[in-house]
């Protein structure tokens, strides 16, 4: 059984040369992290198993490589890039995804997010860098209330981290859940309290557009809303007419509908948002758990 990294960036190739053991199944790393669908016949030719960080993997492609049995997805969002049910029914394709990996990792830039978005920092910033000594009034964040929407590994380090610093945390989830110090109440009750709502759901057909304009407008007025989950978890032109015109006052957003996000985005734009580069789960520490654990699927795979 034989195994391609197929879009392996100059990072992760790096650790998996570092985490792979003289005795795993054939394992390539094809360290070239920009390519298309219509590339991955030619690089998994003859493989079983494709591990994908972000290239689409559609049904017509996935059916020209002949062979494929298996897809390790880099995480837990498939469905951005492919329809894992379709695979299976009709190619018999099997698609694992890599949970936990970096739940620390992505509530350390969710919390990173609200306190920047909080006190104005890239308005300063951008600012000062253009010579303006720009001073803004920010929101002081201790006993405030945090609104958590989604309750997995990463809300619940996102609760641990705000607990810790004195925040009220209220909680949402599909699924009944219960955790220390947090309180989980309706929606509509999280939205209205909220000084701060932070996103922290997968991106399903369920939840595509969750946070609707009508979600949004009830928000509470001033609020500032954190993404670190899945840009089409929001209505984006609903969320930039808030930020323009309100109840949102701040946004801060690791992830976007179009990524890379394109430089003219009305996002992009807008002084009251803080941005950054769908990276919330870029650490060292999350990388080495993420090969790991693609790489302890192909050995299960191979050990049958």
């Amino acid at each position: 059984m034989r195994a391609v990294f197929v879009d392996a960036n100059e990072t992760l190739a790096a650790v998996a040369r570092r985490l792979l053991r003289p005795d795993d199944p054939p394992f390539a790393i094809h360290a070239e992290p920009a390519i298309g669908p219509e590339d991955l016949p030619g690089i998994l030719a003859g493989a079983a198993v494709a591990v994908i960080d972000h290239t689409a993997l559609p049904l017509a492609v996935a059916r020209a490589c002949t062979g494929l049995k298996h897809v390790v997805f880099l995480g837990t969002g498939a469905r951005s890039y492919m329809d894992p049910e379709a695979l299976q029914a009709e190619l018999g394709v099997t698609v694992h995804t890599i949970k936990g990996y970096g739940d620390t990792a992505v509530a350390e830039c969710a919390f990173a997010l609200m306190w920047a978005a909080a006190r104005g920092i890239a308005a300063m910033d951008r600012g000062m860098r253009a010579g303006s000594w720009l001073r803004t009034e920010g929101m002081q964040l201790t006993g405030k209330t945090v609104g958590l929407v989604g309750f997995g590994g990463i809300g619940a380090e996102m609760a641990r981290l705000c607990l810790g610093v004195g925040l009220r945390v209220l909680a949402w989830n599909r699924t009944p859940k219960t955790h220390p110090g947090v309180a989980f109440v309706a929606l509509d009750r999280l939205l209205a309290e909220s000084d701060v709502v932070s996103l922290h759901l997968l991106l399903t057909d369920e939840t595509h557009g969750f946070l609707s304009a009508a979600r949004l407008a009830a928000m509470k007025p001033g609020a500032i809303l954190i993404n670190t989950a899945r840009g089409a978890v929001v209505d984006e032109a609903a969320l930039v007419a808030a930020l323009r015109a309100g109840p949102i006052a701040q946004a801060g957003l690791d992830v976007f509908a179009v990524e890379p996000l394109p430089a003219d985005h009305p996002l992009a734009g807008l002084p009251n948002v803080t941005l950054s580069a769908h990276s919330a789960f870029r650490t060292p520490e999350a990388s080495d758990n993420l090969i790991g654990a693609a790489l302890d699927h192909c050995r299960r795979i191979a050990a049958g």
